[in-house]
Protein backbone atom coordinates (compact mmCIF):
# COMPACT_ATOMS: atom_id res chain seq x y z
CA UNK A 1 0.00 0.00 0.00
CA UNK A 2 2.59 2.56 1.00
CA UNK A 3 3.94 2.05 -2.50
CA UNK A 4 0.97 2.64 -4.11
CA UNK A 5 0.91 5.81 -2.36
CA UNK A 6 4.06 6.69 -2.97
CA UNK A 7 3.90 6.72 -6.70
CA UNK A 8 0.60 8.46 -6.20
CA UNK A 9 1.77 11.39 -4.87
CA UNK A 10 4.49 11.57 -7.44
CA UNK A 11 1.17 11.82 -9.90
CA UNK A 12 -0.81 14.36 -7.77
CA UNK A 13 2.81 16.71 -7.57
CA UNK A 14 2.40 16.50 -11.60
CA UNK A 15 -0.87 17.08 -11.55
CA UNK A 16 -0.71 20.03 -9.07
CA UNK A 17 1.27 21.58 -11.51
CA UNK A 18 -0.64 21.35 -14.62
CA UNK A 19 -4.37 22.11 -12.77
CA UNK A 20 -2.25 25.71 -12.15
CA UNK A 21 -2.31 26.27 -15.45
CA UNK A 22 -6.12 24.87 -16.39
CA UNK A 23 -9.29 27.17 -16.05
CA UNK A 24 -10.19 27.19 -12.59
CA UNK A 25 -13.80 29.38 -12.09
CA UNK A 26 -15.43 31.43 -15.09
CA UNK A 27 -16.83 34.72 -14.00
CA UNK A 28 -19.53 35.79 -15.93
CA UNK A 29 -20.39 39.05 -15.09
CA UNK A 30 -16.90 39.82 -16.41
CA UNK A 31 -16.41 37.15 -18.81
CA UNK A 32 -13.05 35.97 -17.57
CA UNK A 33 -12.02 32.85 -16.46
CA UNK A 34 -9.61 32.48 -13.64
CA UNK A 35 -6.15 30.35 -13.25
CA UNK A 36 -3.66 29.76 -10.76
CA UNK A 37 -1.54 32.27 -12.36
CA UNK A 38 -4.59 34.87 -13.35
CA UNK A 39 -7.65 36.91 -11.50
CA UNK A 40 -8.86 39.79 -12.81
CA UNK A 41 -6.58 42.72 -11.64
CA UNK A 42 -4.66 40.29 -9.62
CA UNK A 43 -7.28 40.33 -7.50
CA UNK A 44 -7.07 37.11 -6.13
CA UNK A 45 -3.22 36.49 -5.96
CA UNK A 46 -1.38 33.85 -8.01
CA UNK A 47 -1.41 30.86 -6.03
CA UNK A 48 -0.20 28.83 -8.70
CA UNK A 49 3.13 30.21 -8.14
CA UNK A 50 3.01 29.37 -4.51
CA UNK A 51 1.35 25.76 -5.23
CA UNK A 52 3.61 24.82 -7.67
CA UNK A 53 6.50 25.61 -5.75
CA UNK A 54 5.45 23.65 -2.74
CA UNK A 55 4.95 20.62 -5.31
CA UNK A 56 8.26 20.79 -6.33
CA UNK A 57 9.77 20.71 -3.25
CA UNK A 58 7.43 17.92 -2.68
CA UNK A 59 8.03 16.01 -5.50
CA UNK A 60 12.00 15.83 -4.93
CA UNK A 61 11.72 14.73 -1.09
CA UNK A 62 9.48 11.49 -1.77
CA UNK A 63 12.58 11.14 -3.95
CA UNK A 64 14.87 11.33 -1.47
CA UNK A 65 15.04 8.08 0.80
CA UNK A 66 16.04 10.28 4.39
CA UNK A 67 13.35 10.34 7.49
CA UNK A 68 13.91 14.27 7.60
CA UNK A 69 13.09 14.33 3.91
CA UNK A 70 9.72 12.40 5.10
CA UNK A 71 8.84 14.31 8.10
CA UNK A 72 9.53 18.07 6.11
CA UNK A 73 6.82 16.32 3.51
CA UNK A 74 4.48 15.87 6.66
CA UNK A 75 4.52 19.93 6.74
CA UNK A 76 4.92 20.60 3.09
CA UNK A 77 1.34 18.34 2.55
CA UNK A 78 -0.43 19.55 5.70
CA UNK A 79 0.82 23.44 4.01
CA UNK A 80 -0.36 22.73 0.39
CA UNK A 81 -3.95 20.92 1.79
CA UNK A 82 -4.94 24.39 3.84
CA UNK A 83 -3.49 26.50 0.97
CA UNK A 84 -5.16 24.33 -1.60
CA UNK A 85 -8.62 24.52 0.38
CA UNK A 86 -8.63 28.63 1.36
CA UNK A 87 -8.08 28.72 -2.46
CA UNK A 88 -10.73 26.67 -3.12
CA UNK A 89 -12.74 28.84 -1.19
CA UNK A 90 -11.49 31.84 -2.47
CA UNK A 91 -12.40 31.22 -6.09
CA UNK A 92 -15.19 29.50 -6.01
CA UNK A 93 -17.56 31.89 -3.23
CA UNK A 94 -19.91 33.86 -4.22
CA UNK A 95 -20.18 37.36 -3.88
CA UNK A 96 -22.80 40.01 -4.79
CA UNK A 97 -25.36 37.13 -5.07
CA UNK A 98 -23.52 36.13 -7.85
CA UNK A 99 -21.69 32.64 -7.88
CA UNK A 100 -18.87 31.38 -9.96
CA UNK A 101 -18.91 28.50 -12.14
CA UNK A 102 -16.04 26.04 -11.17
CA UNK A 103 -14.17 24.46 -13.90
CA UNK A 104 -11.92 21.27 -13.81
CA UNK A 105 -8.87 22.91 -12.62
CA UNK A 106 -9.96 23.83 -9.10
CA UNK A 107 -11.24 20.50 -8.32
CA UNK A 108 -7.75 18.77 -10.15
CA UNK A 109 -6.15 21.11 -7.87
CA UNK A 110 -7.84 20.05 -4.58
CA UNK A 111 -7.86 16.41 -4.69
CA UNK A 112 -4.18 16.69 -5.48
CA UNK A 113 -3.67 18.12 -2.58
CA UNK A 114 -5.49 15.71 -0.75
CA UNK A 115 -3.49 13.02 -2.31
CA UNK A 116 -0.35 14.22 -1.50
CA UNK A 117 -1.02 14.45 2.27
CA UNK A 118 -2.07 10.99 2.04
CA UNK A 119 1.37 10.23 0.22
CA UNK A 120 3.25 11.95 3.25
CA UNK A 121 1.00 10.34 5.68
CA UNK A 122 2.05 6.84 4.85
CA UNK A 123 5.74 7.12 2.83
CA UNK A 124 7.19 4.19 1.19
CA UNK A 125 10.87 4.22 3.21
CA UNK A 126 12.18 0.66 4.89
CA UNK A 127 14.12 1.49 7.96
CA UNK A 128 17.09 -0.41 9.80
CA UNK A 129 17.06 -2.67 12.17
CA UNK A 130 18.43 -1.73 15.24
CA UNK A 131 20.74 -5.29 16.32
CA UNK A 132 22.80 -4.70 19.48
Amino acid sequence: MPKILHWLGLTACIILVISCFLPWAYYADINKTFTGFFSEQNEYGKPGVFLTLLATFFFVFMLLPKVWAKRTNLFLGALEISYGIKTFVLFSSCYNAYCPEKRIGIYLMLFSTIFMMLAAIFPAMKLKENTK
